[in-house]
């Protein structure tokens, strides 16, 4: 489905999503170089953050980079296999990223809860560990789906109320067993979505409850403000995840649907590298030297 149907606003909308698509690109990029380069980032927190920008560069490229080629094109034909990819490779990275939101979390209750352990507790190898189990089961959660929603039909001629392959829209499509679907829509949830925020709610109620127990305003400050930065990604991470959830489940508008998801699935992997440059002092820095 387009986004407008006004001819004149094609080539505003051309631009603005090829702006939004290079800045959300090279701002993630300049994340990692930064990380990278300069070895006072070399630890668990900032290798987490290299490796979930990485992850969102990756999330946006699943969708807009196509959305810009309809725009400009005109034409909004996705074939059938090409469709499915691309639900894969969006399901894989948006897991991705709550996977990464939530191992971050936990990196901030060991490094809180447990500072003088830190370092032999949030080793290299455990770090590996966590992108490694964090990328196999976003890859299990997106071939499930993509196997119950290829097991039901062969989409031809369909249309899809969204500017790229929803998942929640291709089972809807491909599912007319209410029962089936539900099941497969609450299953992926609760382990792709509840899960991973059972766990960022858990550290964050061990970081509280250990901060509060700091006698000076000073000390609590210091570490509640090295979890700034995280928990304005996972308020605007999940706000945006649940608004798209709901306008694609309740709303009887299309439309609307779809600009939930464009919030959702564009402009989030943009601003997640300016919260963590602009609320970051060690990021500040090191852009300053790099």
């Amino acid at each position: 489905m387009d986004l407008s149907e006004d001819p004149d606003l094609q080539p505003i909308l051309f631009g603005v999503f090829l702006s939004v698509y290079l800045v959300t690109v090279l701002g993630n990029l300049l994340i990692i170089l930064i990380v990278s380069s300069d070895s006072r980032l070399h630890t668990p927190m900032y290798f987490f953050l290299s490796n979930l920008s990485f992850s969102d560069i990756c999330f946006i490229s699943t969708t807009v980079p196509k959305m810009i080629m309809d725009v400009w094109s005109q034409n909004r034909v996705i074939s059938y296999v090409d469709c499915l990819t691309q639900m894969s490779l969006f399901i894989i990275f948006i897991c991705l990223d709550d996977m990464l939101l939530t191992v971050m979390a936990y990196d901030r209750f060991v490094a809180i809860c447990h500072p003088l352990r830190y370092h032999s507790i949030m080793n290299h190898h455990l770090c590996g560990f966590f992108i490694f189990v964090s990328f196999i089961f976003s890859l299990l959660i997106s071939q499930l789906q993509n196997l119950t929603i290829s097991h039901f039909t062969y989409f031809k001629d369909t249309e899809i109320t969204n500017f790229f392959c929803h998942p929640s829209q291709l089972l809807n499509i491909s599912c007319s067993d209410t029962i089936t679907k539900n099941l497969v829509m609450y299953f992926v949830g609760a382990i792709s979505g509840f899960l991973p925020l059972s766990g960022i709610f858990f550290s964050y109620y061990k970081i509280v409850s250990s901060v509060l127990r700091i006698p000076s305003s000073v000390g609590k400050y210091k570490a509640f403000s090295t979890c700034g930065s995280h928990l304005s990604v996972v308020c605007l991470f999940y706000g945006t995840a649940i608004g798209d959830y709901f306008a694609s489940a309740a709303s009887n508008s299309p439309r609307n649907s779809a600009v939930a998801s464009l919030m959702y699935t564009v402009f989030t992997p943009m601003l997640n590298p300016f919260i963590y440059s602009l609320r970051n002092k060690d990021i500040k820095s090191a852009l300053q030297k790099l």
